[in-house]
C-alpha cells in the first residue's frame, strides 16, 4: 500500500486547537496511536470509529 499521510491527516487552528486529525473528522491522530499502542488492531479501531479506513490508520502511523 503506497499512501501519503498528507492525503489523510490535516490540522487547522479552529478544530481541536490545531491538533493533527484524520481529514473530515474530529478524531485526533494521537487517539489512533494510543489505541495502536495499547494493542488494538486496525479492525478493532475501525469497529470503534466506522468513519475511518485502513488507509487513515496507516497514515497516522506514517505521520508519527
Amino acid at each position: 500500500m503506497n499512501i501519503e499521510w498528507q492525503d489523510h491527516i490535516e490540522s487547522s487552528p479552529e478544530v481541536l486547537k490545531g491538533k493533527p486529525r484524520v481529514k473530515g473528522t474530529r478524531i485526533p491522530v494521537s487517539l489512533i496511536l494510543g489505541y495502536l499502542a495499547s494493542g488494538a488492531s486496525p479492525d478493532e479501531i475501525i469497529e470503534e470509529f466506522p468513519d475511518l479506513t485502513p488507509e487513515d490508520i496507516s497514515a497516522c502511523l506514517l505521520y508519527a
